[in-house]
């Protein structure tokens, strides 16, 4: 069937018809949508990037490379990764609220544009009691309306609620709140002689860094790169600058506090043990010299020829042996040291194993108080580390007990073979070896003396160069063009969207209303022949019909009287039935002016209003006859020329109106006396036009179909349901109705046939 075969495919011809007749939606949705755009673009305010970069330094520069394993007590090589966590840490932004004071929001009316956000400079401020700000945990809010008089209005809200009002006072004023009393006053930025609104909200500073850990961005430059990108979007470039700057001090500040505090712990370490150790070289000097003193030794340098090679040789392994027993008694003094439980290791031994050792100790101290910073002691990542370090510390200290163990039996070995050398050579005095035993008490005293003010030098030079570790490539820079579409693009889209809500709009009432528009839409749904369509008349008169009508309407009406004329194609086809789904799609407005466009052909036509259940004939003809057809069918003394009366304007019209409503309109309708009424007619006149009742409604119309040749259903454009013409086909396929057409009123049809309606 057709109606298959079109709901296949869209007719875009008809569509884009349908809507060039809607134009001017097009042009208002447009107008509408283009200054709503210039409204937005006037009220948004622009909202700008702010962006700044950091290299993060990970690897050892200068002399801290070459001081060995010392320098790892200045910090330790993090990954960037690690570092975003730092540089966007909530501590770290809470400071930065703090020195900045963003905890306190000022936003000023400016008109037109609204509120806009005032840094650094603003008209109006609140001084909260001291220390408020680190406790607060709900924001206040004020707003104060400045008149030009200098006279205040200000309303306080905490948690959403009005708390606190004053009108009309003079500033400085003290205000009370449930969180303490604020100070409202005016700042040097005050536009004097000017009235000022601002909205001021006052939080705390865990608020504020929370707001700056969502609206501040750290990412990785790139995955090969060490660089950590900053950014902020905000309507305010210098606050943004700012900000980004602020984080960046604030975080290379932590980082040479942090490299400080580990070089001043190594630092006091090492001065104890240089005033330890020189108290005891000072011993050793002092006992070498009373030594010379009671021995009268004048030149101990003098050897004696006997002295071989191998006494040399033992007196240096001698020497190394009680050093390095030394540096091990220093090493397990420190691990001993409960005070020195967390402190890094600041000491080298010559075992390899034991060395790797320290170092990882070392690495895990530097971990464990760089956690201990943002981390709670209960934290359990921290409890572990600790656990790994005393277990690294017992393990390093057992391992000097063995190298302590292993040193003395060393030396124990040296000194004996020493002995049993000098027990052999008996020439030597008594007083050399005790004076060579002396002297080599004060060189490992010396030794370790100047090992310790080596190491002292490297950490003050440390100190004194200690460098940030995050080096500023940019600093922040707002990019020129701000976020968001351009004011052209607004507006282009703006328009486009202003030409696309009609269609949206058309096809959702099309929708949810479920009325057709046009032909095109009737004939998508129904093959039910179209007989002709029926512009919207605006000129207000009932019969649009005449000798001298040139307008749309009757033209169409003209159309439509010659298809009728080709449906009642044999000389006895005389009865038109005209009918609709429901009152008010124009049914009885067809039925006359189609009955008067057959009358102007020099026809005798007769319009029967059969409607017996709401007549509307008589209204529309403006007359008022004394017998209508209901008094004619239940009434035997009447004839037709009683109720039969002469159209007005209309030569050749003749009209029965329906008369009174009757009790009984259905079994009316079906006597004997109808169809003797009509077989009368038949031979008086030309066409019979009846206009019947609503198939929508009742069953009348089906039951007059007995009488009649041809049958006229009248729909109306966005008023029929598509529903309805659903079930007009199925009365069209079951031939319920004889040669069923239809008539399609409420359409702009008049100006697709080239007419100009001139009322």
């Amino acid at each position: 069937m057709a109606r298959s075969k079109n709901s296949d495919f869209i007719d875009i011809k008809s569509t884009l018809n349908r809507y060039l007749s809607k134009w001017y939606w097009f042009v208002i949705s447009a107008v509408v949508c283009v200054a709503l755009g210039f409204l937005f673009i006037k009220v948004k305010q622009p909202e700008y990037a702010v962006k700044a970069n950091v290299l993060i330094s990970q690897q050892k520069e200068g002399m801290a490379d070459a001081m060995g394993a010392l320098s790892d007590l200045f910090g330790s090589d993090g990954y960037v990764e690690d570092e975003i966590f730092m540089i966007s840490s909530h501590s770290l932004y809470a400071q930065v609220a703090k020195e900045l004071r963003l905890n306190v929001e000022h936003k000023v009316h400016t008109g037109f544009i609204g509120y806009y956000h005032a840094y650094p400079e603003y008209p109006v401020d609140v001084v909260a009691p001291q220390g408020l700000a680190d406790t607060l945990r709900n924001s206040v809010s004020f707003k104060i309306s400045v008149s030009g008089e200098g006279k205040a209005n200000i309303e306080a809200k905490y948690r959403r609620k009005t708390v606190a009002k004053a009108k009309k006072v003079s500033l400085p004023y003290n205000i009370d709140t449930p969180v303490g009393q604020f100070t409202v006053m005016t700042t040097p930025h005050y536009p004097s002689g000017e009235s000022v609104t601002t909205k001021i909200t006052f939080s705390g500073y865990d608020a504020a860094a929370e707001s700056l850990d969502l609206n501040v961005h750290n990412e990785i430059a790139s995955k090969r790169s060490n660089v950590i990108s900053l950014s902020i979007n905000t309507t305010n470039p210098d606050y943004g600058k700012d900000v980004l700057n602020d984080i960046i001090e604030k975080y290379n500040l932590r980082a040479v506090s942090q490299k400080n505090n580990q070089g001043e712990l190594t630092a006091n370490f090492l001065n104890n043990r240089i005033d330890l150790v020189s108290k005891e070289l000072t011993q050793a000097e002092t006992n070498v010299e009373q030594y010379k003193k009671l021995h009268n030794i004048v030149d101990v340098a003098t050897e004696s020829a006997f002295q071989t090679k191998k006494r040399a040789r033992l007196e240096e392994e001698l020497l190394a042996a009680e050093t390095q027993l030394e540096i091990i008694s220093l090493t397990t003094d420190f691990l001993r040291d409960p005070a020195n439980a967390f402190n890094l290791f600041p000491m080298t031994v010559d075992n390899e194993a034991l060395q790797a050792n320290i170092q990882s100790y070392n690495d895990i101290i530097l971990a464990r108080n760089e956690l201990i910073k943002t981390a709670s002691p209960q934290n359990e990542y921290l409890r572990q580390m600790e656990d790994r370090i005393k277990a690294l510390r017992a393990n390093i200290l057992e391992s000097t007990y063995k190298q302590r163990q292993s040193a003395e039996i060393a030396l124990r070995d040296v000194k004996r073979e020493m002995n049993s050398l000098e027990n052999s050579l008996g020439g030597i005095p008594e007083q050399e070896r005790e004076y060579r035993n002396l002297y080599r008490q004060l060189s490992i005293k010396s030794e370790i003396y100047m090992f310790l003010l080596k190491r002292s030098e490297e950490n003050a030079i440390i100190l004194a160069n200690a460098a940030p570790k995050g080096l500023i490539i940019d600093e922040a820079y707002t990019l020129s063009e701000p976020l968001g579409l351009s004011k052209k693009m607004i507006l282009l889209l703006a328009f486009c969207f202003g030409l696309v809500i009609p269609p949206i709009f058309f096809a959702s009432r099309k929708l949810i209303y479920n009325r057709f528009e046009s032909r095109e839409d009737v004939e998508r749904v129904t093959d039910v022949p179209i007989l002709g369509e029926m512009c919207i008349d605006k000129s207000g008169s009932r019969l649009v019909v005449g000798e001298d009508a040139t307008t749309s309407s009757a033209e169409l009406f003209r159309l439509m009287r010659t298809n009728l004329l080709f449906i009642l194609n044999d000389a006895r086809d005389k009865v038109v039935l005209i009918t609709s789904t429901e009152p008010g799609e124009g049914k009885s407005f067809i039925s006359l002016n189609l009955a008067a466009s057959m009358a102007l052909l020099g026809n005798k036509v007769l319009l029967i209003g059969m409607d017996v259940r709401r007549p509307q004939l008589a209204r529309y003809l403006g007359i008022n006859p004394r017998y209508g057809l209901t008094q004619y069918l239940s009434n035997q003394n009447l004839s037709l020329n009683d109720i039969i009366v002469k159209a007005p304007e209309t030569a050749g019209l003749d009209v029965i109106v329906a008369g009174p409503v009757p009790p009984n309109p259905a079994e009316l309708l079906l006597s004997e006396k109808v169809d003797s009424m009509f077989a009368e007619l038949r031979n008086i006149y030309d066409y019979i036009i009846v206009d019947t009742a609503p198939i929508g409604s009742v069953s009348d119309t089906f039951t007059l179909n007995r009488l009649a040749d041809a049958s006229i259903y009248v729909c109306r454009a966005n008023h029929t349901s598509l529903s309805a013409l659903e079930s007009v086909n199925e009365i069209y396929e079951q031939h319920r109705l004889k040669k069923l057409s239809l008539v399609i009123n409420g359409t702009n049809s008049g100006k697709s046939y080239g007419y100009h309606s001139k009322q």
